[in-house]
């Protein structure tokens, strides 16, 4: 065809909804790009995927992995999974799905952003879910295409023993943790069913395979964006063996929060000094491309278990959470510690042929060659605990900020990415109250029956602030939940990229559609607020479009 009304770039947790609802109107030709696998056929989808079990797909080497490689500090760098198939990372990720609190919202509105206060973004959230324990209430539907379900009635053996042991320590029940209420122990809304992981593809996009109007291209590779002037006019992709150019009337970058802003800069959309110095011609200077972004650093502390779970106990790996407020902060909620109920080696490669410290000995080439650019020692560390049980503790405000910066006009190059995690006393601090409180938790006469010893950490180093301050920034990792590297602000802001509708400053006909635009990350795992920002946007760009064919009448 010669030219579509909207290209979408990335069929991810944005992207997928974004498309969707674009396409509920059939005068609109709709081409939404992936650059990994398409399934049209969602019984034929890759089945390791589709356990929500495991987390196979975020293990270097995975096919649907784009395995960026980030430095979480200076001298500690790491695999960072993102999804390269249809439904991105959602297709890859441990379906945690709650929704961002009141507090975020409301200092996104403080930014400048007042089209995203928590009121503003809440029917988006209700207009994607469907609840399979609340149903249709006035902050719940039965409609929406993403089924959302909790383990509340009969909670499996470990679950309550966690739960009692967080009682215990004077955390409060908190039953639904998408009803904006106070933090605390309970269970955590998967988007999944069964055992099975429902990606946004699963949910948005296969069911309307049948309109006309919509159009899928998978194993596409956008190499960067076509302008006229300051208009964008269409994407440069390969496909096919061969590269081409498809036109397009509105351009929508939904890639995720690394991929959309290295095609920003790939497309001469960026600070203009780097973009010079790699020889790329400068279309438009933002500064803020790229920039501090924001991340949850985490830690994945292992420990041997008096017992294993069972196969039913481990249909779905994440079912509880706690979530506190560390002493003194300004940001409720600003701890999570969630208990998985897999060993670590299961959880992230039991959908694989992996198995630990003797597959490496059977190959270490292979082996080695998957982990290239990250820490070998701490890959080595975790694949002499795959065995461990582990609690999962997670910094949900940080103070850090990362950067993206571009390293070559190849598109294929991938972008540098620095974290700067855990680089002031703040951060480290509260880090260590999350980690003291785990191990309370572990040790407490509830969960015993459960817990036998720590495994990689003992007693001296968790009471000494300094020793524990190296420990954790020699086995930090991520939630790989980036966001804000192309975030949103009005034009007076130096480091906005977007404005609130999503529209990218100083150009035409160019959008952002995922978390790279979040003024900052949520303080749960963004995975359900991005598939609301690709609700929201949606509706923006109908409206724009809506009045620009008014004006041209």
């Amino acid at each position: 065809m010669g030219k579509y009304d909207y290209i979408i770039i990335g069929a991810g947790s944005a992207g997928a909804p974004l498309a969707a609802r674009l396409s509920e109107d059939p005068a609109k030709e709709v081409l939404l790009i992936e650059a990994g696998d398409d399934y049209p056929d969602s019984d034929k989808f890759r089945e390791d995927l589709l356990n929500a079990s495991f987390m196979a797909g975020a293990v270097p080497g995975h096919p649907n992995n784009w395995a960026y490689t980030g430095n979480l500090t200076p001298e500690l760098p790491y695999s960072v999974p993102r999804g390269k198939i249809l439904g991105g990372s959602s297709a890859l990720n441990g379906c945690y799905f709650i929704r961002g609190t009141k507090e975020d919202f409301d200092r996104w509105e403080k930014a400048g952003n007042t089209e995203w206060s928590y009121e503003k973004v809440l029917p988006y959230y209700i207009k994607a879910e469907n609840d399979l324990n609340f149903g249709d209430t006035d902050i719940h539907s039965s409609n929406g295409p993403v089924p959302v379900y909790r383990e509340m009635k009969n909670p499996y053996g470990m679950t309550k023993a966690f739960y009692q042991a967080c009682k215990e320590l004077g955390f409060t029940y908190e039953e639904d943790k998408n009803a904006g209420g106070e933090p605390g122990y309970g269970p955590v809304p998967l988007n999944a069913v069964d055992g099975i992981r429902i990606n946004t593809g699963l949910a948005y996009i296969n069911p309307n395979r049948d309109r006309e109007n919509l159009t899928v291209s998978g194993k596409t590779f956008v190499r960067r964006v076509i302008f006229r002037e300051k208009k964008a006019i269409g994407v440069e992709v390969e496909r096919n063996g061969g590269t081409e150019i498809i036109h397009g009337d509105q351009i929508v970058l939904s890639a995720g929060a690394f991929n959309t802003p290295h095609l920003l800069m790939l497309s001469g959309i960026g600070p203009s000094e780097e973009l010079d110095a790699v020889g790329i011609d400068v279309v438009h200077n933002l500064p803020g491309v790229g920039k501090k972004f924001s991340d949850h650093p985490d830690i994945q502390m292992g420990y041997k278990p008096n017992k294993v779970p069972g196969p039913d106990e481990q249909r779905d790996n994440l079912q509880s959470a706690l979530n506190f407020t560390s002493t003194g902060s300004e940001h409720p909620g600003d701890l999570e510690i969630m208990l998985m109920s897999l060993p670590l080696g299961a959880s992230m490669l039991g959908g694989s042929k992996f198995k630990g410290i003797a597959d490496i000995v059977k190959r270490p080439g292979q082996t080695l060659k998957s982990v290239k650019g990250i820490s070998k020692k701490r890959f080595l560390q975790q694949a002499m605990h795959q065995g461990d049980m582990m609690v999962v503790i997670g910094l949900q405000y940080s103070k850090g900020r990362g950067n993206i910066t571009i390293t070559s006009k190849d598109p294929h190059k991938y972008p540098r990415i620095d974290y700067h995690y855990l680089e002031n006393e703040y951060d480290l601090s509260r880090m260590r109250e999350a980690m003291r409180t785990a191990v309370k938790i572990l040790t407490s006469d509830a969960y015993k029956q459960y817990f036998k010893k720590l495994t990689e950490i003992d007693e001296a180093t968790l009471n000494d602030d300094d020793k524990l301050n190296k420990w954790l920034l020699t086995h930090l990792a991520s939630a790989i939940h980036a966001s804000g590297s192309a975030k949103m602000g009005p034009s007076n802001d130096p480091e906005a990229v977007v404005d609130q509708y999503g529209r990218v400053h100083g150009m035409e006909g160019l959008w952002v559609a995922d978390t790279s635009i979040f003024p900052m990350v949520p303080s749960r795992g963004p995975a359900a607020t991005a598939i609301m920002v690709g609700e929201r946007i949606a509706d923006f760009i109908k409206e724009f479009s809506k009045d620009k064919e008014e004006v041209n009448q």
